[in-house]
Order: structure tokens, then C-alpha cells, then sequence
């Protein structure tokens, strides 16, 4: 029974017992965890068998207790490391890359597994803080396993909850102690916070003599990062505390009418602005536009009053018989009263010409117009973060809802939105962006491999997969996306919200 177990685990061969789709914290990181079995050869016979618990720290890099795979970093050759994942339809085969037996700690790595790294909190623990255990734990498994083959078939992990206890000491390794049900089977699994992130790694437990209650000791995040350090294995980390999802949409719902109220008085306060500059302008140009008109009335009066004298002054010349002086002072005089009648038709008509910078409006950008490079930076106040990263991101918006020049959003609801479904992520992003406020959130699902394939399914061909006008393809995506919406749960497990400003 044990070498057809063996053979049936080396090819990588198990069945599927897929669970309803949930998206707590708590089933998201599960995604993560993993049983490790040890399985013992001598001359071609089972000569052991063993099993703990682990959790990825990477798609392919897997970290459990040091004593659970003690025998395979001592006898290599004839030891066989197994990974089973929570869910899926895989078992795979992996190696010891790091082994630290101070610290009960050692990193295995699984060539071809694609599991969703969980996340370690960098933030204080405190005493009474409660916390979460995930595993697969012995005594579980003796009650329920029907055969050999149960030890290698993707099953979720048992949840267990209890408190923290404070730190202390155990053979000189800052250990964590909780009150969280573990078993024999358990070492090697993830100790978390309410949110999911990592703060341990459960590795013994206390005997429970005459009655006594029993503790479980985890390894210190502290000293699992260390391990992780040396062993130049990087990891997600996130240190913002943990909040729900239900406090952090109602606070973000009202953040968010702040932000458009706010935006709405920042443009009345534009547009008033705007007017009194308009008017100062106004006033300004009809004082300069009735000076300009006067300074040529007076011109083309002067010309005629010029013009007349001359013409008397000829006469005058005439009767003293200066007939040559008199012809040219007549013809100056007429000269002076025709130039006196076209300055005064040519005179200014009194029309005001505005600055151009008196004409300018407050400049609000169109929901349908093109932005263009934006950096956006996270707003820890306005998330509620469990493991995404907390960088910057940058989106490149463009004219009709064109993302990145390649992903189509669709218009509604005050902004653009648009489901993003990866292939190679089991993770749902509604993402939606705002270009009067610039605000931009991504709403993240975590979810498992049953959900995300049949959300996958309904993506459907002639889809656009890139930025469109066209009516016809802009339905088709409406369509799809309503049809993945209703498969998401009611509730996501992060919303990331960012503030973008121009990145040029």
C-alpha cells in the first residue's frame, strides 16, 4: 500500500476536494499553506513516514520547521519531500535550500508550483491579541483519514484560534506563546494575526499533564525573517495594522463624499475667482478703451480746428496780394480738416478686447479625455491592506477610458471601472479611477483555484483585450463583466486606495 503511495506522490499525481468559495483573510492565506510529508526509503522498501505543515513565501519556496524534514537534510538520497498543496489537483515533489536546526526553521524549495505567497507583519504582536493557527494537525488526520492517499490529496488546512500569550525564550529562540489548538502535524504551519499575515511559525506545544492547559510555541517573526534574510530569500511583508474590510468601506464611503464635495467647492471657488478676475479685467479695459477713444476725438478735433484757421489765415494772406503764401496755407488748412474727418471716422469704436488670461477658465478635466503618465501613492488611511504592497504604482490614462493604452475600463458610477481577471494569479481587481478627483482604488478578491477557474470561464471570445470606442465590443465587455461580478463574494479582502498626480 505504502510503495503505490510513494509512486502515485513522486508523479505528481492526486485528486481534488474543492470547498465553497469563500474571501476571508484567514481562506485567503490558506491558499498558502501547504502539508509537507517525508516519506523514507531502504532498499526499495518504506522504512518511514512523516508529515508537518508549511506555507509558501514565494510561488515556488516553501518554509516549515527544521524537524519535519530533519531526515531528508540528513539522508537526502533516501528521503522523499512532498508538497501538497491546499487545494488544486497537484502534489509536487520539492528539496531542502536552507536548513537551520537552531532556529527549527527550513526553506524547500518546489520547481513546478505556482502557490500564492502569504504575507509577514512586521507590526507589534501584543499580549491578548488574538490569533489564528493553520495546519494539519496529526490527531485530525488519524480521526479522519481513511487511507495513505488521504495524506497526499489537497485538502484545506484546520483552523484553530486563540490568543497571544507574550514572547519568550526556548532553547534561546524568541518564540511566541498562544493559545491557539495545535498537534503533532501542525509544526511547520503559519501562526497569523486576524488579518492573515504571518507572525510565526508553530513549532511545539506543552504537555498537558493532570489537567493542565496547553500552549503552543511558535517561532518569532523575528527570527523568521533572519532565517529568510540568510537564506536571501525575499518576502512580502506588510507592518500596517489590521482593520476589517467592513470599518474600512464605511470610513472610505465617506471619505470618499468628502473628496468629491471637497473637489465641487475647490471648482465653485475656481469659477468665483475666475469671475472677479473677469471683472477686474473688464473694467480695466473699458477705462483704457474710453481713454483711447477721447485721445482721438481730441486729435481729429484739433485737425479741424488747425485746418480752419489755416483756411482763414489764406484769406487774410490773399488780401495783403500774397497769393502764393495764401494757396499753400489754403491747401495745409484743407489737408488738416480731411485728416480731421478720417481720424474721426477712423476713431476707436469704444468695443472691449479681454486679456487672454482674463478668458480662462478653471481648468476640469473631461471624463472622457486623456491624462496621461500619473504616479499614484498609496493612502494607508483611506486602505486596508493584508499583503499587497504598499510602493507607488503608475497608470497611464488615456482618451474613452483607455488604461495603460491596452486595458478598456467602462464608464459608470462617477468613474471608470474595469474587473481585471490574471492567468497567473488567483486574485480578482476591481479597479476604479476618478479623473475629476484622481483617485484611483483597486478592490482585491482572494480566491481559490475553483472560483478563479470559473470566473475565468466566463471570459468570452471577441472580448475586447484592448482599448475600443466601438459600441458593439464596449456590450460585450459590459456583459462579461457583470456576469464575473456576480461571482465575486460580498465582500473583498483589500481595498487599495491611491492618489495620483502627474508623472511627467
Amino acid at each position: 500500500m505504502l510503495s503505490r503511495l510513494v509512486l502515485a506522490f513522486v508523479v505528481i499525481v492526486a485528486g481534488l476536494a474543492a470547498g465553497p468559495a469563500r474571501a476571508d483573510d484567514i481562506a485567503a492565506t490558506a491558499r498558502s499553506v501547504v502539508r509537507v510529508v517525508t516519506i523514507a526509503m531502504v532498499d526499495g522498501e518504506v522504512a518511514g513516514f512523516g508529515h508537518g505543515s508549511g506555507f509558501a513565501v514565494a510561488p515556488n519556496r516553501i518554509v516549515t520547521n527544521a524537524h519535519v524534514v530533519e531526515l531528508a537534510e540528513r539522508y537526502p538520497d533516501n528521503v522523499v519531500i512532498g508538497v501538497v498543496p491546499s487545494e488544486g489537483s497537484k502534489s509536487y515533489q520539492g528539496r531542502v535550500i536552507a536548513y537551520d536546526s537552531r532556529r527549527d526553521l527550513a526553506l524547500i524549495e518546489v520547481s513546478e508550483a505556482k502557490l500564492p505567497p502569504a504575507a509577514l507583519f512586521t507590526g507589534a504582536v501584543t499580549e491578548g491579541d488574538q490569533v489564528i493557527a493553520l495546519g494539519y494537525p496529526g490527531n485530525v488526520d488519524l480521526a479522519t483519514a481513511q487511507s495513505a492517499a488521504d495524506y497526499i490529496r489537497p485538502l484545506s488546512p484546520v483552523r484553530s484560534q486563540g490568543v497571544a500569550s507574550g514572547r519568550r525564550a526556548l532553547t534561546g529562540i524568541e518564540v511566541l506563546l498562544h493559545t491557539a489548538s495545535i498537534a503533532r502535524g501542525n509544526s511547520g504551519g503559519p501562526l497569523l494575526d486576524p488579518c492573515g499575515r504571518v507572525i510565526g511559525v508553530n513549532s511545539a506545544l506543552t504537555r498537558a499533564d493532570d489537567g493542565d492547559s496547553t500552549f503552543g510555541f511558535a517561532i518569532a517573526d523575528t527570527e523568521l525573517m533572519a532565517f529568510l534574510r540568510a537564506a536571501k530569500q525575499p518576502y512580502v511583508s506588510v507592518g500596517v495594522p489590521c482593520t476589517s474590510i467592513e470599518e474600512r468601506l464605511r470610513e472610505d464611503s465617506a471619505a470618499d463624499a468628502r473628496a468629491i464635495a471637497d473637489a465641487a467647492a475647490a471648482r465653485r471657488e475656481a469659477a468665483n475667482s475666475a469671475a472677479i478676475r473677469r471683472e477686474e479685467a473688464l473694467n480695466t479695459a473699458r477705462a483704457r478703451a474710453e481713454r483711447s477713444r477721447e485721445n482721438v476725438m481730441a486729435i481729429a478735433a484739433l485737425l479741424l480746428v488747425g485746418g480752419a484757421l489755416a483756411i482763414g489765415g489764406a484769406g487774410l494772406l490773399e488780401t495783403r496780394r500774397a497769393r502764393r503764401a495764401a494757396i499753400w496755407t489754403a491747401a495745409g488748412g484743407g489737408i488738416a480738416i480731411v485728416g480731421a474727418v478720417v481720424v474721426f471716422l477712423l476713431r476707436p469704436s469704444g468695443e472691449i478686447e479681454l486679456p487672454r488670461e482674463a478668458l480662462a477658465v478653471p481648468s476640469v478635466t473631461p471624463p472622457a479625455a486623456a491624462i496621461g503618465p500619473l504616479l499614484c501613492t498609496l493612502q494607508p488611511d483611506r486602505s486596508r491592506i493584508t499583503v499587497s504592497s504598499t510602493a507607488e504604482t503608475r497608470l497611464d490614462w488615456g482618451a474613452n477610458g483607455c488604461a495603460d493604452r491596452k486595458e478598456q475600463y467602462l464608464e459608470g458610477e462617477g468613474s471608470w471601472q474595469r474587473i481585471i481577471v490574471p492567468d497567473d494569479e488567483q486574485t480578482v481587481t476591481v479597479a476604479r479611477f476618478d479623473p475629476v478627483t484622481r483617485s484611483y482604488t483597486q478592490t482585491r478578491y482572494f480566491l481559490p483555484v475553483a472560483t478563479m477557474e470559473a470566473v475565468r470561464k466566463l471570459r468570452q471570445p471577441g472580448t475586447p483585450n484592448a482599448c475600443t470606442t466601438a459600441d458593439v465590443a464596449l456590450q460585450k465587455l459590459q456583459g462579461e463583466q457583470a456576469q464575473i461580478r456576480q461571482q465575486l463574494p460580498p465582500l473583498p479582502n483589500e481595498k487599495l486606495v491611491y492618489s495620483c498626480r502627474s508623472a511627467r
